[in-house]
């Protein structure tokens, strides 16, 4: 996900469930783990819309190993290459549910980790409060729209290791959260968008440069 503000602010709230049974630490040391990463990582070039890894449900981590590992390494390469706050395997080629996410909440925490195997939890309905905040994407450089999207959010899957973990976002990072797990399951950001919207965010795409490098559709 493309870097941007938004000035709702959201209280954090507890949950419990399932085997990750409190929400993963994602806040401390956020930026010595985050340059650690990247350090060890290469930056690739970003896919854009229109290539095929993007549209489709990504497979499955089963491989808890160094390969994983350094993938990630480069994921976070990449998106700070790219400016990004998230990032998801298929963005840069790789047919896997892992995203990477390096983003600020509403009240400015820093929230850095990586996740394998997302699924976002169902929003009770005196929860579901939606945010209606621009929405960007580096698949999609250069170009914003407005997206509708509930203000909290929670992530289980696992992590590096393959141990379970689950994530709570409110905000932005809650945008984020969503935003990249979408990615996994083929869904960009301007599918949910009208049809008019969508050619409106096209068009932006058509006339910008992007910042970064991309991978050229065929």
């Amino acid at each position: 996900m493309s870097q941007q503000e938004t000035e709702k602010q959201q209280d954090r709230h507890a949950h419990e469930h399932g085997e990750a049974s409190e929400f993963f630490d994602d806040t401390t040391d956020a930026e010595a783990r985050e340059l650690a990463y990247r350090e060890r990582g290469t930056a690739r070039p970003i896919t854009v819309v229109g290539n095929p890894v993007l549209h489709k449900e990504c497979r499955d981590v089963t491989e808890f190993d160094d390969a994983l590992a350094a993938l990630v390494d480069d994921m976070f390469a990449s998106q700070k290459a790219a400016e990004g706050v998230g990032l998801a395997a298929n963005q840069i080629g790789v047919d896997l549910k892992v995203f990477v996410y390096d983003c600020p909440d509403d009240d400015g925490v820093r929230h850095t980790g990586a996740v394998c195997n997302p699924v976002l939890d169902e929003i009770p309905a005196d929860r579901r409060v939606l945010d209606d905040s621009n929405e960007g994407c580096l698949s999609v450089p250069g170009a914003y729209m407005e997206l509708a999207r509930p203000d909290y959010a929670i992530v289980r899957g696992q992590d590096l290791q393959g141990n379970p973990i689950a994530l709570e976002g409110t905000g932005y990072f809650a945008r984020c959260l969503q935003h990249e797990t979408d990615h996994l399951y083929g869904r960009l950001y301007i599918d949910r968008l009208s049809k008019r919207d969508r050619k409106d965010v096209l068009r932006q795409m058509e006339e910008a440069t992007p910042k970064f490098e991309t991978v050229p559709n065929l």
